[in-house]
């Protein structure tokens, strides 16, 4: 019975020992992560474990700080400043900054243009004469002519053709001016004769004083009412510079478009040439067919107001009928322009029942062409909203004058058939690289054959 708590005693020192060095191991883990042990470690000491904790103590580095314990609490992140920005300011923001540079490059663009508007116009120009030229070329080259000769025969005719237009309008308007200021005059005398008679009050002195200054206005004024705009030299030599660089233009475009087209495509990042390459045809077909409807529908509306004024005895009827064709390549705003033109002459000359007939003469063909002749020539190629008409014909007036008023219905057109034509091809380009239907959703798509015809039974 003396032995046992000397037994005791020795199991009580072992267990004290093995504790010992499990915390040296828990330690020595701690201070090294990746496992690899110290130069001293626990299991290397003497069993009485006075050096061990000695040499452990010496071999930990002074400033380690202990990982916490399990138990602790855990600290949450500070969250990223982009996560306390609601959603909607987000998307507004990301919208908003977008946009800013759109409208600089916009910017930017209107500006190039406003400062070299002379060769940007003419070239505009060259264009749209090309669009008008170019089937007639197409046409002369399947009859057997060669590119250059089918170029040249169109070339010169076509300018041909549009100077003796522009030639005519002004030896009508230099032979007729003197016989207009004199209707002018017989007409302000009726008017003022009506006025005076019409239950407006308007005293007689009013109406002398006003009859007055419309007379010295158009008597005095003819000259410079018909030069205006003409005169200077500066002026004469920015429209013969644009004239000469419109011709210059238009006869590379009809002899060389493709190879021009070609290199044009050289420019475009290769990923989005196949598009553009498809876009180009298509814009090209909208703005031909937009050349040639406005061309007719103006040509219908020059004859049938021409002939009605031409009977109703209006004077200068023939150059209010070329008035008429040209102010109808300006959307909307040509029409109402050129038909109140025509209207206020039959008023200041024939009188107000005169007048009244042509209003109704105009309207009537305006509303055919609105409703049947646009509609009928043009077709769907080319159609844009009247909203759109509007703005971008008010935009093009602000930014290049009658010249971009005129170029900007055709550029939209332009524009909304290659966006159409992007968009379709990027959806198709978007359905062939998707992965191909497997599973469930392949069954369903897949093509199932017709079921085999059965033979009628044989009698035999």
């Amino acid at each position: 019975m003396s032995r046992v708590p000397g037994w005791l005693g020795r199991v009580g020192s072992g267990l004290t020992r093995m504790g010992e060095r499990l915390d040296e191991r828990r330690a020595a883990a701690e201070r090294e992560p990746d496992g690899a042990p110290y130069a001293t470690s626990s299991t290397d000491a003497e069993p009485d474990g006075s050096g061990t904790s000695e040499a452990s103590s010496s071999a930990a580095p002074r400033d380690h700080v202990p990982a916490p314990p399990a138990y602790a609490p855990a600290v949450a992140a500070k969250a990223e400043p982009v996560a306390a920005v609601p959603w909607g300011l987000r998307v507004a923001a990301e919208a908003g900054w977008r946009l800013l540079v759109l409208a600089g490059a916009l910017w930017v663009l209107a500006k190039a243009i406003t400062s070299v508007q002379l060769v940007v116009m003419a070239f505009l120009a060259a264009l749209l004469i090309t669009a008008l030229l170019q089937p007639t070329v197409a046409r002369l080259r399947n009859l057997g002519l060669p590119r250059g000769l089918a170029t040249a025969v169109t070339f010169i005719a076509g300018f041909v053709i549009m100077g003796l237009v522009g030639w005519f309008v002004v030896w009508q308007v230099m032979e007729n001016i003197d016989t207009l200021s004199d209707k002018v005059q017989e007409g302000i005398d009726e008017l003022q004769k009506w006025l005076l008679e019409s239950p407006f009050h308007v005293t007689e002195d009013q109406i002398r004083d006003i009859a007055k200054n419309l007379r010295d206005a158009v008597g005095t004024n003819t000259e410079e009412i018909t030069t205006a705009g003409l005169e200077g030299v500066t002026v004469m030599v920015e429209i013969l510079t644009g004239i000469l660089l419109a011709m210059f233009s238009t006869l590379f475009l009809l002899y060389d478009g493709k190879r021009i087209w070609n290199w044009v495509l050289k420019l475009v990042p290769a990923q989005a040439r196949p598009g553009v390459a498809g876009a180009g045809p298509k814009a090209w077909r909208t703005l031909t067919a937009y050349v040639r409807g406005t061309v007719i529908v103006a040509l219908i509306d020059a004859i049938f107001i021409g002939i009605g004024i031409y009977f109703l005895d209006v004077p200068m009827a023939v150059p209010l009928a070329v008035f008429i064709f040209l102010f109808a390549f300006i959307p909307l705003v040509g029409a109402v322009i050129s038909g109140a033109l025509a209207v206020v002459v039959a008023l200041v000359t024939q009188g107000v029942f005169t007048a009244l007939m042509a209003l109704i003469v105009v309207l009537a063909v305006q509303q055919i062409e609105g409703h049947v002749l646009q509609p009928f020539i043009l077709g769907r190629a080319v159609r844009v909203h009247p909203l759109a008409v509007v703005l971008s014909v008010a935009a093009g007036g602000m930014v290049g004058g009658i010249g971009g008023a005129v170029v900007a219905v055709p550029l939209v057109a332009v524009a909304n058939t290659v966006v159409g034509y992007l968009r379709a091809y990027s959806q198709e380009q978007a359905l062939r690289q998707s992965p191909a239907p497997h599973g469930a959703t392949a069954i369903e798509v897949a093509p199932v054959d017709p079921p085999p015809v059965s033979s009628p039974p044989s009698n035999s």
